[in-house]
């Protein structure tokens, strides 16, 4: 039954993608600092989209960069599309022109999740395995993330945990390779267990697309079938960043 359990967080609405993405970005700053501090390392995993493309950006500008200590920030990606690094649209390319092309962070930092559909599974295994090997766990196993960054499509998917798909039934694995029927592709993405793990998920969403599934999440209606946002059960904190032509139609 659809609840609006994701949605009793931390709601940041903000005059437009600007204000946004200066505030997340900001934000990101302060989670890597204290993840630095009590951890020694700051691990996130990036999202794909235009609305996290904007707060790469800003990251990359020289007076947040060299705020922070990128030899101990570890990279990772939270999903990826079966297409060549090089593709238009592999979330690691746009990160890369965004991000990482223009800051002083070691090669060996950088976790490009590898994704082609001729062995999808094998990829998302080797994936998982990177994740096991490199990131702190919890009781369960499950790979502990600082922050995954995440953002929101019209029908309520994040990553690449799309609506009526198989991978929203997977709980043994950290790492799922989805094939996206309406999209024709195939996909790796990061699994309920591990959204569920972080220590802090950030919601990235912006424009008036979103608004009417916004509402949907945030005032469920519970006749109403659940979508995948609404299946994250986070133990971590939870923010989101909203523009205001995305909040439009939340209710106070």
């Amino acid at each position: 039954m659809p609840n609006a359990g994701i949605c009793a967080h931390n709601l940041h609405v903000y005059p437009d993608l600007e204000h946004l993405s200066e505030a997340a970005a900001e934000r990101w700053i302060a989670l890597c600092h204290a993840a630095i501090s009590q951890r020694g390392a700051f691990h996130v995993a990036l999202a794909g989209g235009s609305t996290p493309k904007r707060v790469y950006q800003l990251l990359a500008r020289p007076e947040r960069c060299d705020r922070i200590d990128w030899a101990r920030v570890q990279i990772y990606f939270g999903d990826e599309r079966a297409v060549p690094p090089t593709h238009a649209d592999s979330n690691f390319r746009m990160a890369h022109e965004a991000l990482l092309a223009h800051i002083d962070i070691p090669a060996a930092n950088v976790q490009r999740m590898a994704a082609t559909p001729e062995h999808i599974d094998k990829d998302a295994v080797d994936y998982a395995a990177l994740l096991r090997e490199r990131l702190p766990r919890d009781v369960a196993g499950i790979p502990v993330f600082d922050l995954i960054m995440l953002g929101m499509g019209a029908d309520g998917h994040t990553c690449s945990l799309f609506p009526d798909s198989p991978i929203l039934h997977e709980r043994a694995r950290s790492i799922g390779a989805v094939y996206v029927e309406r999209l024709q592709s195939w996909r790796l993405s990061l699994t309920y267990p591990v959204l569920d793990a972080a220590r802090q998920l950030m919601f990235l969403v912006a424009g008036s697309d979103k608004a009417a599934m916004l509402r949907r999440i945030c005032h469920p209606d519970t006749t109403a079938p659940a979508v995948p946002v609404q299946d994250i059960r986070p133990r971590g904190q939870v923010d989101w960043y909203l523009d205001a032509h995305a909040a439009a139609e939340l209710r106070p």
